[in-house]
């Protein structure tokens, strides 16, 4: 069997976002909707199929990566991380498929039939919030990673949301460092901890900052996850900065890490974002990964199609209890839903960032309002501590563009707020 890569298809789609989500995420991540497909072709005429989130992605798919594929045996070249997501994730189906075996059959020894798997959001008013967790459950989802922001009162989101759910719905606190030091995250982390949904703190403050890491954690009995790269792995694990941690990047990469953080007898999620294609791989990387404990985050839930096909028979991402089952066919073990690519098609783009024409209102409980035309500048107004840190009574919102003179003023002003340039990712 030619196992050669002959040849690979790029397309490019953009997949909408379900409408609550979508309110909210116009904000901050329009761009996340746009993806690019790699379809490989094997010289023995077997495809696989892979996925890149443009815009987002731990490493894009390039020309010059192709160009390195081509020609090549793809088990000799599908460990290559740096060949980006999507045309990575396409060799390792093309291949499985060849050899008429699930991937996880390639990357190692299965430990698990079904792996946990989380509901995930951007930062969201209250009630939509609420709305989301309610869908999540319905989905048969038990738990829910969360970005907790200080532009939103976090009490108040907690208190409505907590009680409206069962008691066994998880809620992971994703600050993305936003409580900026040991100072301020021991008094919220602790008046966080009454609500016993929340289960998980993920990087409460910046993550190189060891010696106020390893004093927060010795504060909450709130198990804290961080990153794993800042700081360097085996140091967080000599410093015991954290109880467990975040887990992406290439095939290659993941189980390394995996390994390591197993010796350590550490646990981890696998943070792996696209469509339901990098959920199904997310799924074979937990099968084999011992300590892949904690629900993995894929964000496929944001989208209103996963671009896989569903039938009567077959919901290849469903959820029970929490646990997917992970996929016993060949290659990635998902059937692609072409109708649906087609529809969602589109040319290869430039960036869109940021969103045109957004008027964001912070308000506060004193009656100051503060306005933005773009979310990197409202972090970088609470990163940089021009903001206090979590105050109760504050709410961000959209002011949706009416036509008028004063809209136009007051979006005219914002743009002049010195983090308007784009800064990479």
């Amino acid at each position: 069997m030619n196992l050669t890569v002959k040849n690979v298809e790029r397309i490019w789609v953009d997949v909408p976002y379900r409408p609550v989500p979508r309110r909210s995420m116009i904000r901050e991540l329009p761009h996340w909707t746009i993806f690019e497909l790699c379809l490989v072709t094997l010289e023995c005429g077997v495809k696989g199929i892979g996925e890149t989130m443009v815009f987002y992605t731990w490493g894009a798919t390039t020309d010059e990566a192709v160009q390195r594929a081509l020609g090549r045996t793809a088990t000799e070249v599908m460990w290559d991380d740096s060949l980006g997501a999507g045309l990575q994730m396409a060799l390792f189906d093309a291949v499985g498929k060849a050899l008429e075996v699930p991937v996880w059959q390639l990357l190692g020894r299965k430990v698990r039939d079904d792996a946990a798997i989380s509901w995930w959001s951007i930062d969201l008013p209250p009630d939509d919030w609420l709305e989301e967790c309610r869908e999540a459950i319905a989905q048969g989802y038990t738990s829910y990673k969360f970005k907790a922001r200080p532009w939103f009162d976090l009490d108040e989101q907690l208190r409505l949301v907590t009680a409206a759910v069962p008691r066994h719905f998880d809620i992971d606190l994703d600050f993305n460092t936003m409580l900026n030091d040991s100072a301020h995250a021991v008094r919220v982390l602790r008046e966080m901890a009454k609500y016993p949904h929340v289960k998980i703190y993920e990087s409460p403050i910046p993550q190189g900052d060891v010696a106020g890491n390893r004093y927060l954690r010795a504060q909450t009995c709130v198990p804290i996850a961080m990153h794993v790269g800042n700081p360097p792995l085996m140091t967080a694990l000599y410093e015991d900065v954290c109880d467990g941690f975040v887990v992406c990047g290439g095939v290659s990469q993941v189980l390394h890490e995996a390994h390591v953080i197993a010796q350590a007898n550490k646990v981890f999620w696998l943070q792996l974002v696209g469509t339901g294609l990098t959920a199904t791989l997310s799924l074979h990387l937990a099968a084999v990964c011992s300590h892949a404990r904690w629900p993995a985050v894929n964000c496929h839930n944001l989208y209103e199609h996963t671009l896989l096909k569903r039938t009567s028979k077959m919901d290849p991402l469903r959820v029970h209890g929490g646990y997917a089952q992970v996929p016993a066919g060949p290659g990635l073990g998902v059937e692609v839903d072409w109708d649906a690519v087609e529809r969602f098609r589109i040319q290869p783009i430039a960036k869109p960032y940021p969103y045109p024409n957004l008027l964001m209102r912070l308000a506060w409980p004193s009656g100051a309002v503060d306005y933005y035309a773009h979310g990197l500048q409202y972090w970088d107004d609470f990163l940089s501590g021009r903001r206090p840190v979590f105050s109760p009574g504050v709410r961000l919102e959209i002011v949706p563009d009416d036509g008028s003179a004063e809209w136009r003023r007051l979006y005219g002003e914002a743009l002049k707020k010195p983090s308007w340039v784009m800064r990479p990712n």
